[in-house]
Order: C-alpha cells, then sequence, then structure tokens
C-alpha cells in the first residue's frame, strides 16, 4: 500500500517561461571538515587553516547555465598530481592527511561556455608543531690575563612551526627571564634556519648545573599541544670526539673483509654514532654497530668515502671520514699521435711518433706500464723514451715516443698495465705499427644514408669505418642538440659502426652524426658521417568521434581529415554505414592538389539513414578511422540548478513539492519538440511515475518548468527527462533532487518549521566557542551501543527515517560542558516573535536546556529567553517562547551536560514566527509519548497529510 501511495504523485500542470537563462558561471569557495581558526575574523572565504594531518574540504559552489564545469588548480600550477583522493574536475576538493607542503593558495575555475569563466581563490594555511632541537655550545675566554677564566654557554632550542611558536625557558621547574637572573640572556639569533631562541648563561655558577627545559607552543592553535625538550647540564658536559683506527685512506684489495672502527675519546652526554656512504648508501651487506663499521668481500663498485659522525647535541658534531679504495682497472685504450709538430695525420718515415696507453684503474696513481716490442722489453735509448703523465692527455697515461721514425721501428707494441704485489689481473693493449698503419675514414654504406622504418619497429644505422687499426664509432643527434639519444646519453660507442635501435617512436626521427673516436686508433680530427631516419606512422584524424544532428529531410556533409601521418597523404578512404561499405565517393582530379580529407553527403536525413557512419583513411602504414553520428533526435534537455528556493514543504504533512527546472540545448538543431517523458523515482525504490508532458515551440534558453508535489520528507528521488520530437525519442538527462529545509526570514504567512531533515541543518551552525557539537540522527543512524535510558527513539513523527538534534553526554563530555547550536541571521521586522520547539529531556542525569537570543545591533549579546532543567520523561513535549529582539538576531539552543552520561537532549521541528506565541500551551493530549513508556500516543498532525493524500487517492 505503501509503494501506491508514493506513485500517487500529483503533478502540477506544466509551465514555460519565455526568457533566456543562459548565464555565465559564477563560483564562491566554503570550506568545511577539519578546518581550525586562530581569531573568528579569520573565518572568511580567502583564509582556510587546518592543522597538518587532518582532512581539507573545499567545495566550490556555483551557479550559471549550463551547469558549469569546475576545476581546481594550485598556485604553482595544476594540482593533479597532489590530489589523489579526488578528481581535480570536482567541486569538492578533499586531500586527506594534508601536508605542510601543500598550504598555498587554490584556485576554482567554473566554466560552462558562456562569458568568461569564474576564478576564485582561497589561501589554505596549513599549521604545525614540530619537536624542538636543542644544542649547546660552551666558550672560555681569558679575563684580566690570565688571572682566572669566564665560561660562557648558549643554550639554542630550534623548532620549525606555523604560526611561529613562543618559547619558555624552565630551569628544573622554574621559568627564566631576563628580569629575575643577571646571569640569564635571551634572544633571538640573526640569520637562522626555523625558528630559534638561545638561552646564554653568562659567567657560568654553581648554581647554573641544572637540567634546562626548552618549552616551546603554539598557544593550542588547531588542538596542537605544546612540546618541550630538556637538557641537564654539569660540569663535564663536553662536545664529542672521535678518532679512527685505520688511516683516512684505506687502499685493499677485492674480496678482503674490511672492518674501520671509530672510537669516542670524549664526550658528555655519551654521543651517538653513525656511518654514512657517499655516494649512495651503505654496500649491501654492509654492518654497521657500536662504532664499527664492517664490509664483506669488498667488492670494486664499494669504492668512496665513508663517514663516522658523533652527536650529543653539544658543540658541533665530530665527523672523520674514511677514503676507501679498492683496487681495480678497466678500460684498457691506446692512441697513436703522428708528430704533432708538423701537424701531421699519417704515420711516415723521419718523423716522430707516440703511441699512448690508459687504464681505468683505482687507485690512479699505483697503476705501472710496461712496454714491450715483438715480445721484448722495449729498451729506452736516445730515439725511444717513455713518459708518464702527459700533459695533453688523461692522468696517470704511460706514452711511449719514437723520435725520427726508422724501418727498424715497425713492429708489434705491448702495453701492459698493473697493480704490483696485488692480485688484481693485468690489463694489457696492442698496437701495430707499419707501413699499413693508416688514420680512419668513415662514410655511411651505398643505400642506407636514409633509413625509413615503421614505428615500433627496429631500425639499425650503420656508418662504415676504414683504415688500421679501425677506431669506435660515436653517434650523437644532430637536428637535436639537446636531445639524447634513446639510450638516454649524448653519446653512444659502437664498436661496430651499427646503431641499432628498438621500438622506434617518430619523436626519433632526424639525422644522425657517426664519428670516429680518437681513442683506440689515430688521435687525429675525428671523421664524421651522417644518417636520416625516418619514422613513418598511421595517420590521425578529425573528427575521431563526432554527433551530428539535423532534422528530417535535410542535408548532411560529413567530413574526415588527415591531421598528422608519415607519409603525409591519403592513400585510400573507405566509407562504411553501420558496418556496411559505402560506395567510394567522388574521385578528386588528377590535376589537383592531393586531398588531406575526405567527405559524404547525405542528400537528406531520414529514420533509415540515421546511425553510425566510420570513414577509414589510411596512409599505407596504418589507418584511422572518424566515427560519425548522424540521427534527428533531440539533444538532451539542461537541467537548471539555480532556482530560487526550489523545495517547498508542506505544513499539515511531512511531503513537499520541488519546482524542476530546465532549458533545452539547441532545439532548433531537430524537428520541433512536441513532450517530454517525465519519470519520478524514489531512491531505493523500483517503481516509477512517468507522465508525458505536451510543450509547444520551444526556444533556445527558454526555461521551462515542471512541480512535483507530494514527495516524501526526507526521500531523495531521481528524475529523467526525455524528449520527443517526430523521430521520437531524443537524449535522456537525469538528476536527483534532495529534500531541503526552506530558509527564510521570519514570515507569518511562511512555513519556518526546522525539521532537520536536511544535512544543512536549515543554516544551523555549531558554535565555535562551546565544548563540544549538537549531532543530527534518526533511529537509523544510532549507535546501537548507545547509552540506555536517555535520549529519543525517534524523532517527532515517529518515523525511523526522521532526523533530530541530540547531544551525547558520555566520555569524554564532563559535568557543565556545553554545545550550542546557532540559527541564521535574521533581520527584525516585527515587534515580537514566537520560537516554538519540541524538546526531549529524558535521563537521571539530564542537565539543562537553554535558549538564548543574540543580539546583532550593536556587537554580540547573548541574552537568556527560556530554560529547563533535569529529567522530564520519555516523552516529546513542545514549548512556546516570545521574544522580542531590538534589531538583527540569532537564536541559540545551548545544551548543559549534567552529572552523568545519562543525560542526553534533543530538539526537533523548531519554528519561528511573527508574532505572540499562542498563550494557550500545548493540550497535554497532545504529548507524544515514546514507545515503552506505557502511555498511550496521539499521532503527530504532520502525519495526517499522507493519510489524508492516500485515502483521496483510493477514493478516485
Amino acid at each position: 500500500m505503501e509503494v501506491t501511495c508514493l506513485l500517487l504523485l500529483a503533478l502540477i500542470p506544466f509551465h514555460c517561461r519565455g526568457q533566456g537563462v543562459y548565464a555565465p558561471a559564477q563560483a564562491q569557495i566554503v570550506h568545511a571538515g577539519q578546518a581550525c581558526v586562530v581569531k573568528e575574523d579569520n573565518i572568511s572565504e580567502r583564509v582556510y587553516t587546518i592543522r597538518e594531518g587532518d582532512t581539507l574540504v573545499l567545495q566550490c559552489l556555483v551557479t550559471g547555465h549550463p551547469r558549469p564545469q569546475v576545476r581546481w588548480t594550485k598556485t604553482a600550477g595544476s594540482a593533479s598530481d597532489k590530489f589523489q583522493e579526488t578528481s581535480v574536475f570536482n567541486e569538492t576538493l578533499r586531500i586527506e592527511r594534508i601536508a605542510r607542503t601543500q598550504g598555498g593558495r587554490y584556485y576554482c575555475k567554473a566554466e560552462n561556455g558562456v562569458g568568461v569563466p569564474a576564478i576564485k581563490s582561497i589561501r589554505v594555511d596549513v599549521q604545525y608543531l614540530d619537536e624542538p632541537v636543542l644544542t649547546v655550545h660552551q666558550t672560555v675566554s681569558d679575563v684580566r690575563g690570565n688571572f682566572y677564566q669566564e665560561k660562557t654557554v648558549f643554550l639554542r632550542c630550534t623548532v620549525n612551526s606555523n604560526p611561529p611558536a613562543r618559547f619558555i625557558w624552565k630551569r628544573g621547574s622554574d621559568t627564566l627571564s631576563h628580569s629575575q637572573d643577571n646571569g640569564v640572556d635571551i634572544y633571538e639569533p640573526l640569520y637562522t634556519q626555523g625558528e630559534t631562541k638561545v638561552l646564554k648563561l653568562k659567567n657560568l655558577r654553581p648554581q647554573d648545573y641544572a637540567s634546562y627545559t626548552c618549552q616551546v607552543s603554539v598557544r593550542n592553535v588547531c588542538g596542537i599541544p605544546d612540546k618541550a625538550i630538556t637538557f641537564r647540564l654539569t660540569n663535564t658536559t663536553a662536545p664529542p670526539a672521535l678518532k679512527l683506527s685505520v688511516n683516512e685512506t684505506l687502499v685493499v684489495n677485492p674480496g678482503e673483509n674490511v672492518t674501520v672502527q671509530c672510537l669516542l675519546t670524549g664526550g658528555d652526554p655519551l654521543p651517538q654514532l653513525q656511518w654514512s656512504h657517499g655516494p649512495g648508501p651503505l654496500p649491501l651487506g654492509a654492518l654497521a654497530q657500536s662504532g664499527t663499521l664492517s664490509i664483506p668481500s669488498v667488492q670494486a663498485r664499494d669504492s668512496g668515502y665513508y663517514n663516522c659522525t658523533a652527536t650529543n647535541n653539544v658543540g658541533n658534531p665530530a665527523k672523520k671520514t674514511v677514503n676507501l679504495l679498492v683496487r681495480s682497472m678497466k678500460n684498457a685504450t691506446f692512441q697513436i699521435t703522428p708528430d704533432v709538430i708538423k701537424e701531421s695525420e699519417n704515420i711516415q718515415l723521419g718523423q716522430d711518433l707516440k703511441l699512448s696507453c690508459h687504464v681505468d684503474a683505482v687507485p690512479q696513481e699505483k697503476v705501472t706500464y710496461q712496454w714491450f716490442k715483438n715480445g721484448k722489453p722495449a729498451r729506452m735509448s736516445k730515439r725511444l723514451l717513455v713518459t708518464r703523465n702527459d700533459p695533453e692527455l688523461p692522468a696517470v697515461t704511460s706514452s711511449l715516443e719514437l723520435i725520427d721514425l726508422h724501418f727498424s721501428d715497425y713492429g708489434t707494441y705491448l702495453c701492459v698495465a698493473s697493480f704490483p704485489g696485488a692480485p688484481v689481473p693485468d690489463l694489457s693493449v696492442e698496437v701495430n705499427i707499419s707501413s699499413e698503419t693508416v688514420p680512419p675514414t668513415i662514410s655511411v654504406p651505398k643505400g642506407r644514408a636514409v633509413v625509413t622504418v615503421r614505428e615500433g619497429s627496429p631500425a639499425e644505422l650503420q656508418c662504415e669505418v676504414r683504415g688500421k687499426p679501425r677506431p669506435p664509432v660515436l653517434w650523437s643527434r644532430v637536428d637535436k642538440e639537446a636531445a639524447l639519444l634513446p639510450s638516454g646519453l649524448p653519446l653512444e660507442e659502437t664498436p661496430d659502426g651499427k646503431l641499432r635501435l628498438e621500438h622506434v617512436s617518430r619523436d626519433m626521427s632526424g639525422t644522425y652524426r657517426c664519428q670516429t673516436a680518437r681513442y683506440n686508433g689515430f688521435n687525429v680530427r675525428p671523421r664524421e658521417a651522417q644518417v636520416q631516419l625516418n619514422v613513418q606512422f598511421p595517420p590521425e584524424v578529425e573528427p575521431s568521434s563526432q554527433d551530428v544532428r539535423q532534422a528530417l529531410g535535410r542535408p548532411v556533409l560529413l567530413r574526415c581529415s588527415l591531421l598528422r601521418g608519415s607519409p603525409q597523404r591519403i592513400a585510400s578512404a573507405v566509407w562504411r554505414f553501420k558496418g556496411q561499405l559505402l560506395p567510394p565517393p567522388p574521385a578528386v582530379p588528377v590535376a589537383a592538389e592531393a586531398p588531406d580529407h575526405s567527405e559524404l553527403r547525405l542528400d537528406a536525413v531520414t529514420r533509415d539513414s540515421s546511425g553510425s557512419y566510420e570513414c577509414s583513411i589510411s596512409n599505407d602504414v596504418g589507418s584511422a578511422t572518424c566515427l560519425f553520428q548522424v540521427s534527428a533526435k533531440a539533444y538532451s534537455p539542461e537541467f537548471y540548478f539555480d532556482t530560487p528556493n526550489p523545495t517547498r514543504s508542506h505544513k499539515l504533512s511531512k511531503n513537499y513539492s520541488y519546482v524542476l527546472q530546465w532549458t533545452q540545448r539547441e532545439p532548433d538543431a531537430v524537428d520541433p519538440l512536441l513532450n517530454y517523458r517525465l519519470s519520478v523515482r524514489q531512491l531505493n525504490q523500483h517503481n516509477a511515475m512517468v507522465k508525458a508532458i505536451p510543450v509547444r515551440r520551444v526556444e533556445k534558453g527558454q526555461l521551462l518548468e515542471y512541480i512535483l508535489t507530494d514527495l516524501r520528507v526526507p526521500h531523495s528521488y531521481e528524475v529523467r527527462l526525455t524528449p520527443y520530437t517526430t523521430f521520437g525519442a531524443g537524449d535522456m538527462a537525469s538528476r536527483i533532487i534532495h529534500y531541503t529545509e526552506p530558509i527564510n526570514s521570519p514570515n507569518l504567512s511562511a512555513d519556518n518549521t526546522c525539521h532537520f531533515e536536511d544535512e544543512k541543518i536549515c543554516g544551523y551552525t555549531q558554535d565555535l566557542t562551546d565544548n563540544f557539537d549538537w549531532t543530527r540522527q534518526n533511529a537509523l543512524t544510532q549507535n546501537p551501543k548507545r547509552s540506555p535510558n536517555t535520549g529519543p527513539p525517534t524523532d517527532i513523527s515517529g518515523t525511523p527515517e526522521g532526523y533530530y538534534m541530540f547531544i551525547e553526554t558520555s566520555r569524554p563530555r564532563e559535568l557543565g560542558d556545553r554545545a550550542r547550536l546557532v540559527s541564521p541571521l535574521y533581520n527584525a521586522s516585527a515587534k515580537f516573535y514566537c520560537v516554538s520547539f519540541f524538546y526531549h529531556m529524558y535521563g537521571k542525569h539530564i542537565g539543562s536546556l537553554n535558549l538564548l537570543v543574540r543580539s546583532r545591533n550593536k556587537g554580540a549579546l547573548d541574552t537568556h529567553a527560556w530554560s529547563l532543567s533535569g529529567n522530564k520523561g520519555n516523552v516529546w513535549q513542545q514549548a512556546h517562547v516570545p521574544i522580542n529582539p531590538s534589531g538583527p538576531f540569532q537564536i541559540i539552543f545551548e545544551g548543559v551536560r549534567g552529572s552523568g552520561y545519562l543525560g542526553d537532549i534533543a530538539i526537533d521541528d523548531v519554528m519561528l514566527k511573527k508574532g505572540e506565541c499562542p498563550r494557550k500551551q500545548m493540550d497535554p493530549n497532545k504529548v507524544v509519548v515514546m514507545p515503552g513508556s506505557g502511555a498511550p500516543r496521539q499521532p503527530h498532525p504532520q502525519l495526517w497529510g499522507p493519510m489524508v493524500i492516500f485515502l483521496l487517492a483510493l477514493q478516485r
């Protein structure tokens, strides 16, 4: 039966308003969530103060038609990489566990294509207080020669906070200040990082040896508690001192176990020791314990600086560093340098020649080199010189110089690099000198100067090197100097002259340079060549998808354009309708320029020709498709969200009506609209009311209106609206409508009863100066573990869905704690007003319920208008309170916690009306007694409305 009653919605006749309602976007930022403020005047649109770690919630309230789209950004640019909990394209911005780095100015941008976008901003101020850090510094100076020494101690306390912290210094439990002790000086130093206060103990006295506490506070902003740190100063207080068990440079062989001890030689309090490695972390398997660092089976990659640091917050940290060098050799190379003086690039008899040999080694300076000729050690002579550390070559390079080259100097030269006495394998490199030893040349093989491949395929660029010996080939980009190679390097070596690329992409297209290296060959000017890489890729077209609307009988031209591709030409264009191949469009004349698009013309849109059209464009590498959806159906309606006070509640029933307004998107694009199909369904219900709404000619921007009635409070409904033309059904639009309490100024003719059914609670707000808050709940949202024998089981209507406001007096609430619920600000337009409301005060620990009036004509002044205390039974009772404000005013419901947890107080159905209160109080027979009290219960007057409507519906 109840479902049947819900479906009998009375639909008010349809109305049209002939006015253009398209309007540019407007925006306003409001904040919710866990906000906290320092001062009351900081509560504004532009400042939001929040504690670090709390949840930031910002809402961008928008108006304008069509409904604006909202995007959030931050000062430094897009905020999309910072907001993981929600999309930045959303009216509500939510950041869980906000960090201090996320403070700043946030912008809400709303746009709907009408006029210029609306942009509003708000500054988010994140409050925090870190743990303070206390360090101690001592100075000793001579006074009057050598008669005695003066010792001064500086205790430096540093903290990071927002807002700036307040410092309090204590000796033991006594607070220190300038005026109380001449031996104490407290000041803020210049040029410090973070906030710092220094306690200076001048000419240290025996009483100065004590415990000192630095307490920092942000004055409980956002509920942030104070923090403190304590240091005990004694006559043995001293900074840390260290020594190492090894030399500062430690050279070891690979595979050895390394142990380094860091020994404390001083420091009070006992310093803490810590090992670190640079660059990077400690090696895998390394163990640092009690100042001892152990590295098992050390390898070459473990070389580096190892730092031992001791800290005890007295003076500066002590630091010792060990440079660990693990013997290793790699990358043996050679160079052939012809006569430099004669600027020769070839080997010629009678000219000088230099052979150079180099290895990358650790330690570099310990490497020794030995030269051999034709398998025998090379002998020094006037014409054969061996040098080391040639300034023109890398450090620690061995060079063999041949003066006035003879034919007898031809042969094979071998350079051997070694670490004497170390178990590190030797490295060698061989150089052959003969008449056939010639400098290199480089060229691109025939047909390989231009390489064309498809995107995603491998590619191979090749350069051929001739000469003896043949050096490696170095590859780089030519047309993009700042660009790196696909390997991520600016230069890449290839021993065979081939640069291999895997999965090439279009951005790899361009010119590549190959050049000979100046090592492992002649040390002469590099030879160069170039290779062009062309990467072919499938076409990109527009539009990728397009919705084409046209009235029946009118022609339509569909165009698919080529945006880019390689090659940049259309090899073929194929059209399909609903998957079926269409005849090719007319061919372009041969003399004409190659087309960059393909067109299909429909002479008339009909029901048969409506549907999906595809144009597939190919460039012989791949293809891309333009998709067109052609029809004569109407566009979707555009719901109007800026209707003033769309919700209208009915005094005698728990029903409400809703003013539904909308415009029609592009009504002239298709045939004239005939009617709308309206569907209304209560959320969480399956049945829906469906009705056809006839219309006359609808113009663009014309506001259409329909009033839905007999909607149940506080339920929400889904509304679907579908336009119809001669073609048939158009695009459907849907929205959810919610019940909202009307918020009006006090008016004799208007229903100002607040049932608290909406989350906005009629504009009431929680007072920021009280101890706790009122809570909105109903029988369905009650805590099943709530305290028994206190509080109402339902609201005044007796329905489980009905909401009311109450105070929860369980822990951590204490005796005398107050919760205040403040009404909106009303403009006084009458001399007398009457505040009527229902209250529920049940429980043996009930405190007090007070009604206050806050006058705003000359500042804020609160006066008591009504008060009630003690247990009044498990019953809803009504009170009428007369007030006579002298200017703009607010009413305040104040709940005061009693002596225990059985003291929940509730209110419901608050009404404010002009005029005097009724002289006769409520009839006792109308008192609503809650279930379980044993007394009869009379139906609430607001329950009669739905019953009457239901009976009338049955009579029809």
